[in-house]
């Protein structure tokens, strides 16, 4: 078995390493482009052919062209790219990519939602709708609800937004206001921002609302990661330290803001939902993993028939005992671990979910790369799919999981998290049955159309949609 056999890889508490055992001394790097291409797409082939889900689809070796670039020839080998496996992916940079899989991405931090301000559909704007802490960004005051309508003194359109937001590592920013259903520029202050190492706190936001009756905690969470470098569980703890005080806050409804999250490790998952999960006990099943039939078998006779079986564990500041409900914001950006989340709660509670339909991604994977490190190539490929413990795994289109109350999220300026008058929470707040507070104001807003569906980051995005397996044994 090729991908645990002769791959050594460290990915436990989020930090994925080669490991020295593996790493010949003093061999020859080749170019990861211009290199040796034929040995390049041999080892594709190979892995490919011993751990991807539908290895059993692709062409025969003999029938590859060998002399295609490393890219093409790995897409020729991808089982149906746009419906079924949408996620696989080859990079020429393992080394960055495995940091963007540790959260650790050199950004502005700003997830933005580009959207149309003119009836033309030419001019942009980028609506702020998160800023990452500790940030570029966060640092130059930028927050949730910031309007950035020109960068280098260039207004944002439909063909130069992207490029200006995410392919400069250094730029000028103005800022636009809402002035009923026109959106101003201030031309008399630019802000500058210049990218930077960013370790990202996947706690956006955590706190309670409190009614009569009713505790509501409120949680944003941005991604699966379960630690740094230097401390391994330090975002895990986080999340455990917050199920602590909505615990001791006496919660007894939960709204689990998933919006921005495109997904991240399994293991944070679990952890997770095992705060979250109703009755808890160790007998509990999360979730299942199908694999190709010769991993199936790999892994039932090293570690039994339960091999497979992912259950949810025992954490002392698990809020349960009183919920039998989950709230859960969704948008088209809530993919992979995030979506675990959704379908492994379901057989043990209700899960309402609220805003857009989900990216659909049912599938998990792995990052690889070449044990002899002949070349920076890495190979992120799909090993299987979950189920949860009532075997369902329906959701792996397109469509994703459809919203139980579908809520457009286009209402600018963006509120602030926990501002109970928020697009999402206050459909989830009226979908409790309590109102906002008494000081709650609506204030003025507009809708706008967007660019492309969900909130875009201005790094590469590689972190979006991945569900990332850890390899080593339970």
């Amino acid at each position: 078995m090729k991908l645990l056999r002769k791959i050594c890889l460290i990915l436990a508490g989020g930090t994925l390493l080669f490991s020295s055992s593996c790493l010949e001394d003093k061999i020859r790097t080749i170019d990861p482009v211009t290199g040796d291409k034929s040995g390049v797409n041999a080892w594709i082939y190979d892995m490919m052919n011993d751990a991807y889900f539908w290895y059993d689809q692709m062409p025969a070796k003999n029938k590859t062209d060998n002399d295609l670039a490393p890219k093409d020839y790995f897409e020729k080998l991808v089982y149906q790219r746009q419906t079924r496996d949408r996620f696989s992916m080859l990079t020429d940079d393992i080394n960055a990519l495995q940091q963007q899989f540790n959260g650790i991405t050199k950004t502005f931090g700003l997830h933005n939602v580009f959207a149309y301000i003119d009836g033309g559909k030419s001019n942009v704007a980028a609506f702020v709708s998160h800023v990452a802490k500790g940030s570029p960004a966060d640092a130059a005051g930028l927050k949730r609800g910031d309007i950035i309508t020109k960068v280098n003194g260039t207004q944002l359109t439909k063909d130069n937004y992207a490029q200006l937001i995410g392919g400069q590592e250094t730029i000028r920013v103005n800022l636009g206001t809402v002035n009923g259903n026109v959106i101003t520029t201030d031309d008399s202050r630019a802000i500058s921002l210049t990218k930077a190492v960013v370790t990202e706190d996947p706690v956006a936001y955590a706190g309670v609302i409190p009614r009569k009756n009713v505790r509501l905690g409120y949680l944003v969470y941005t991604q699966f990661v379960p630690g740094t470098d230097s401390d391994k569980e330090r975002y895990d703890n986080e999340l455990r330290a917050v199920f602590a005080g909505f615990k001791t806050a006496g919660v007894n409804e939960l709204v689990l803001d998933l919006r921005l999250n495109g997904g991240g490790f399994m293991s944070s998952a679990v952890t997770l939902a095992s705060l979250i999960v109703s009755n808890n006990s160790s007998g509990k099943v999360f979730y299942e993993e199908q694999w190709n039939d010769k991993y199936i078998k790999y892994w039932r006779e090293k570690n039994g028939a339960d091999a497979l079986t992912y259950k949810f564990k025992q954490e002392k500041d698990n809020i349960g005992s009183r919920l039998n409900r989950v709230f859960v914001l969704t948008s088209q950006g809530t993919a992979s671990a995030s979506e675990l989340i959704i379908n492994g709660l379901k057989p043990y509670m209700q899960v309402i979910t609220i805003g857009d339909h989900t990216a659909g991604k049912n599938l998990f994977g792995s990052l690889v790369g070449d044990e002899k490190k002949r070349w920076n190539y890495g190979l992120y490929m799909m090993l299987g799919q979950t189920t949860n413990a009532d075997g369902q795994s329906d959701y792996g289109t397109v469509n994703g999981i459809t919203a139980s109350r579908q809520v457009e999220d286009f209402s600018i300026p963006y509120k602030p998290f926990g501002d109970e008058t928020e697009t999402l929470l206050n459909a989830a707040v009226r979908e409790i049955g309590i109102a906002p507070s008494a000081n709650a104001r609506l204030g003025t807003a507009m809708n706008v159309k967007p660019v492309s569906s969900g909130a875009v980051r201005d790094t590469s995005g590689a972190w979006d949609q991945l569900m990332i397996r850890d390899l080593q044994p339970r």
